[in-house]
């Protein structure tokens, strides 16, 4: 695996909802524009993260989720 998840599955679906929150907005409330392409967008790699549980930017920052230890600690 190239990648180590580092969203909780809470946040996951958090991100997962709003991307279809963005790209609603985007391209329904915004309309076919510019802008509301590029919210669109921006909802779509939003909603990667989410499906993936990868964020690039908190990979960068040091993220990981905590794993429980096999030993029962």
């Amino acid at each position: 695996m190239f990648y180590q998840k580092n969203l909780p599955i809470w946040e996951r679906l958090v991100r997962f909802v709003a991307a279809a929150a963005m790209i609603a907005c985007g391209l329904l409330g915004i309309g076919m524009t510019l802008p509301g392409y590029t919210v669109a967008g921006i909802g779509v790699l939003t909603g990667l993260t989410g499906l993936f549980g990868f964020c690039p930017a908190c990979a960068m920052a040091g993220r990981r989720i905590a794993q429980k230890s096999a030993q029962g600690g």
